[in-house]
């Protein structure tokens, strides 16, 4: 009598054997140099130009830009300087820092390094000078005019703080009878800047 079941094939018990063989198997302990980068890599050398953000300058001043540079590793930085222009014409040239007034400019910040290996004997030997250079629109924005301000003159304060505040804690405003031959120790901006300053106004005009 023949059997009902399917006759075994010897192909699939051999594939059936080997493939518990190698779940079976241990796990194959991969070398602790691939499984990790090694301590060079990690400090890998470079040196990164990177752009200046937008600046705001006080009013009537002018805000101080330097270069952004960023260098990690077997280097060292020589230079870093800037290159200024506004409508084609130069600002100032190979500086390490520059003071700009309000304004939109084309800013060039360069940067020269030298990198180095080591040898077996922990000297240094050092590359050729090398560099790298940035160019960027950068916008320099006026600063909020504020409510008081110096004198510009002995007797004058600006145009944009008329009103006279004196040693005597007396402000005088424009048109009064001892408005012009007031020496001012502070300008305002307003009257009512000068009484929240703590000025009184002037009696006489």
């Amino acid at each position: 009598m023949k059997s009902l079941l399917p006759a075994r094939r010897p192909g699939r018990l051999v594939a059936l054997v080997t493939a518990v063989t190698l779940l079976a198997a241990p796990l194959a302990v991969v070398p602790a140099s691939l499984a990790a980068p090694s301590a060079s890599a990690a400090t890998a050398t470079s040196v990164t130009v990177k752009k200046i953000g937008t600046k705001t300058a006080p009013y009537s001043k002018k805000a101080t830009i330097k270069p952004n540079v960023t260098a990690k590793g077997k280097v060292s930085v020589k230079s870093k300087t800037l290159t200024v222009a506004q409508r084609g014409k130069y600002v100032a040239k190979n500086k390490k820092s520059v003071a700009l007034k309000a304004g939109t400019y084309t800013v060039t910040t360069k940067v020269t390094y030298k990198t180095y290996r080591l040898t077996s004997a922990k000297k240094k030997v050092w590359s050729a000078t090398k560099s790298k250079k940035l160019t960027q629109k950068l916008v320099v924005k006026q600063g909020k005019r504020p409510s008081r301000t110096a004198p510009v003159s002995k007797y004058n304060c600006p145009s944009w703080a008329p009103v006279k505040g004196n040693q005597s804690g007396i402000y005088h405003v424009p048109g009064g009878r001892y408005y012009k031959v007031t020496t001012p120790e502070v300008c305002f901006t307003t009257a009512a800047a000068a009484r929240k300053a703590g000025y009184r106004a002037s009696k006489n005009g």
